[in-house]
């Protein structure tokens, strides 16, 4: 949910949190603009998930064939309805194909139509071969403002660039689910696109460079992505801090019993952290176990962590894993996403 937010707040389809985890439960708005945007971030949280399912089992040459792009932007915009695909043109946006013509985007001028599919082959291959270690991040980060330079959609471009950043970095197991660097970038949202736009530059003489764009834009760009990634590579391990868990699960839990008052007890610390700590699963009558309580009271125990989202099952007599519900990210990772921290207040 959290790049999902993220990624529409880059674009400036603004979507609050709280907004994101009703249109989650079907809970869509009822001003017809919302419910776009609400669609759009559900849009890219399935995307998303698709691609972290997957790419375990893709090979490099896959990532990064052309193909890959097209199918990052089938995948996402096939899962909204043609009225959220309606251009300003009153075209409407064809998930996964190609622009068919020209376009201008403020004062970049996109490269013909035409030259796409040898372009895309070529930014595939050559990005595609760096040599394994640093110079993959490098040549990740440099990619994204290609992608984006040969704007190969009529529209999502952006969208698509972020969502195959984040899959690479994925791929090289870089990530882990931990950080993303859009929510750098949200956060620096008037940088990201001036370097973005300056690395669309032509060279400037001799000395910028071999291609046609300046290299200098184009390193001040993966200096100013590379600085992103690390910054929130440091947030991330200071937000964790994983050492002091237990006792924010701790917090979480008191302030459910004292003051949400909706039947979850300080007793399930104990059996929560051991979810959190192990990242596994458990079968309810292990987890019931753990609690020291009664049959009856770890059943109501179960459901009650089961409503308030600080458990999660995939059917209602399967397994047991840790959940961190939007409400609970204040105690267990505070600052984390303050945005959603300020709509559960």
């Amino acid at each position: 949910a959290m790049n999902s937010y993220y990624t529409n707040k880059i674009e400036g389809q603004h979507t609050l949190p709280l907004e994101i985890a009703q249109a989650l439960d079907g809970d869509f708005s009822a001003d017809a603009d919302k419910a776009r945007r609400q669609r759009l971030a559900v849009a890219h949280m399935g995307c998303e998930q698709q691609l972290e399912a997957r790419w375990a089992v893709w090979s490099m040459p896959e990532v990064w064939a052309p193909q890959m792009v097209s199918d990052i932007h089938q995948d996402l915009f096939a899962r909204l309805p043609v009225a959220d695909r309606m251009m300003d043109e009153g075209e409407v946006l064809q998930p996964g194909a190609w622009r068919a013509r020209d376009v201008s985007v403020g004062r970049h001028a996109a490269p013909s139509f035409t030259a796409i599919a040898p372009m895309l082959a070529r930014w595939g291959a050559y990005y595609g071969s760096v040599r394994r270690g640093e110079l993959q991040v490098v040549a990740a980060l440099a990619a994204h403002q290609r992608l984006a330079w040969i704007h190969p959609f009529r529209d999502g471009n952006g969208r698509v660039a972020r969502l195959h950043t984040h899959l690479v970095l994925g791929k090289l197991g870089l990530t882990n689910g931990l950080w993303s660097p859009l929510r750098g970038f949200a956060r620096t949202q008037t940088a990201y696109y001036a370097q973005l736009a300056a690395a669309d530059e032509p060279r400037a003489g001799d000395l910028d460079g071999r291609g046609n764009l300046t290299e200098k834009g184009l390193i001040s760009w993966t200096a100013y992505a590379l600085q992103t990634c690390l910054d929130q590579v440091q947030f991330m391990k200071k937000a964790l801090r994983l050492d002091g868990m237990r006792d924010r699960m701790a917090a979480c839990l008191a302030y459910e019993e004292n003051v949400v008052k909706q039947g979850v007890r300080t007793e399930s610390l104990r059996a929560l952290h051991y979810l959190f700590a192990t990242q596994a699963e458990l079968e309810r009558a292990e987890f019931k176990a753990m609690l020291g309580l009664g049959d009856r009271l770890a059943t109501a125990q179960v459901s009650a962590l089961l409503k308030r989202g600080l458990l999660a099952t995939d059917s209602p007599h399967g397994k047991l894993r840790f959940g961190v519900p939007q409400h609970a990210l204040r105690f267990y990772f505070p600052k984390l996403w303050p945005e959603a921290e300020a709509d559960t207040h």
